[in-house]
């Protein structure tokens, strides 16, 4: 993995415009003065030295500069001067927020099951001067420490705790990596775990695995229910044992119910009929509804 510095090639438009006043000038001069043709070409020369002096660093950046391959210090932002040929702009350091994607792929959790985790990590230039003379690249190497690093991390843990707990796995993550990025002048300021992709025959295992769960709950459920359900009849037939009176009340009601439904048919025993008096109060009933 390599990158490219961030270099601006060319004259920045500031630089253009003075040497095409310049260079103007000198050749106006020379048809008007008739000057020598040699003061011509220095005049040239001198004006594409100055525009090449001229450079400019946006608001977020910091040019690195080198005399004769010496770090001399920061220029920017804004407008600012070189000296041509003896100075070099090494490199324009961007300090902003910036993320970086990487992933772990086929990599084994601690309890041999291979994953593939995407992640992001969001990172800050605070000290130009160190990330400029202590890393070569530092965006390849953060690229390599954070890839490195989870698959350490996926090493340590199980399936289950990187599934369950992202949030604490991405924040150890980023002390691990901001501890290496600090000598640097880098901040790795959160990291981000996007997904955690398993094997499918894995996945449709858990699934099942999830159902038969949910199953279990609901009949330990209904068998609960039903306890409760038994516990509350053993209590009513309590109060029933010794008051026949409150039983036939309670038969009667519960066929009142039943025949309200329209359509609806009850059968109950004869003895029940001559117990309850039932024969009465459905001739009584009848005779309600005809009139």
């Amino acid at each position: 993995m390599k990158t490219k510095k961030n270099l601006k090639l060319g004259l920045n438009p500031i630089a253009a415009v003075v040497f095409f006043v310049l260079t103007g000038v000198s050749v106006g001069l020379y048809y008007l003065v008739h000057m020598n043709g040699l003061i011509l070409v220095l005049s040239l020369i001198v004006s594409l030295f100055l525009a090449n002096s001229i450079h400019i660093a946006d608001q977020w950046e910091k040019a690195v500069i080198l005399r004769m391959g010496k770090y001399t210090g920061l220029k920017g932002p804004g407008i600012f001067f070189i000296i041509p040929i003896v100075d070099k702009i090494d490199n324009y350091i961007d300090q902003r927020v910036r993320v970086t994607e990487f992933k772990a792929e086929q990599t084994l959790t601690k309890d041999t099951v291979p994953v593939n985790v995407d992640a992001v990590v969001y990172w800050t230039v605070w000290d130009v001067e160190k990330a400029a003379l202590e890393v070569q690249d530092y965006e390849v190497a953060i690229a390599y420490i954070a890839q490195t690093g989870l698959r350490d991390m996926i090493g340590k843990h199980e399936l289950a705790e990187l599934l369950q707990e992202r949030d604490k796995v991405a924040e150890v993550l980023q002390k691990i990596l901001d501890e290496h990025t600090n000598p640097w002048g880098i901040t790795c300021q959160s990291v981000g775990v996007k997904d955690i992709i398993i094997p499918q025959i894995l996945a449709d295992a858990m699934s099942k695995e999830a159902q038969a769960e949910r199953e279990r709950r609901a009949r330990v459920i209904l068998g609960t229910a039903e306890t409760e359900i038994a516990e509350k009849f053993a209590k009513a037939s309590e109060q029933y044992i010794n008051n026949p009176v409150a039983l036939h009340l309670r038969a009667m009601n519960m066929l009142f119910e039943g025949l309200k439904e329209k359509g609806s048919m009850v059968i109950v025993p004869s003895s029940a009929l001559d117990s309850m008096n039932l024969g009465a109060t459905g001739g009584l009933m009848s005779f309600a509804k005809e009139k």
